[in-house]
């Protein structure tokens, strides 16, 4: 089940993936994907499965499909390191889309942007939409509205029997918006909410808000 939120006279929905819609831009925003990370981990010796490569595209294609959205937006570390195998997967599942792509360059973002210019992707260090910034870091933005990743961002929900469960979550402050990693085997910052802040969090199917 989504959550749809209003932040500053816009309408967002917060997507189980991990993504958000901006309806109003039509825009879908997933950030944090680090393609290239599940290979390169297997190539040095992790037991990762690599039935995992296939699901990342399997749930943004389920995004496309559900949202249809004009735009979409890979909110920076689209790719985890240096090329690799699922380059070419990326380039493959790029060529069947009639999105407009662009990508908000994060640290991971080491491949040139002329290889991203190939695909039809354009690369970007932040982008201004109306009163919202979105970048990769968090930023404090002043006047604007920033929508951002990076951080990964984590909950951790105890249960009366001291049970704990570790979930991705959306981190709202007043004047900003961290979105959870959508790539699968990520890992997780897990945040310390004051007081105004707002835990949205992703429990298999759901966004719940949590505080």
């Amino acid at each position: 089940m989504n959550i749809h939120l209003q932040l500053w006279e816009q309408d967002f929905i917060l997507h189980p993936s991990g993504a958000v819609y901006w309806p109003e831009q039509e825009m879908l925003l997933i950030s944090d994907v680090h393609l290239g990370k599940i290979s390169h981990f297997r190539k040095h010796g992790s037991a990762v499965p690599s039935k995992a490569i296939a699901e990342n595209f399997r749930k943004m294609d389920l995004l496309l499909k559900e949202f249809d959205p004009e735009f979409l937006v890979f909110m920076g570390d689209l790719f985890h390191s240096a090329l690799n195998m699922e380059w070419e997967l990326f380039a493959e599942w790029i060529s069947k889309l009639d999105q407009q792509i662009f990508l908000i360059a994060g640290n991971h973002d080491i491949i040139s942007p002329l290889k991203y210019e190939l695909l039809g992707i354009s690369m970007y260090s932040s982008l201004k939409i109306e009163n919202f910034k979105l970048t990769h870091h968090p930023e404090d933005s002043q006047h604007l509205f920033n929508i951002c990743g990076h951080i990964h961002p984590g909950y951790k929900m105890r249960g009366l029997a001291r049970q704990t469960l570790r979930l991705r979550c959306f981190f709202l402050r007043k004047q900003q918006l961290i979105l959870p990693a959508f790539g699968e085997f990520t890992g997780n910052y897990f945040m310390k909410p004051e007081e105004e802040d707002q835990i949205f969090a992703i429990t298999g199917k759901e966004v719940i808000l949590v505080n």
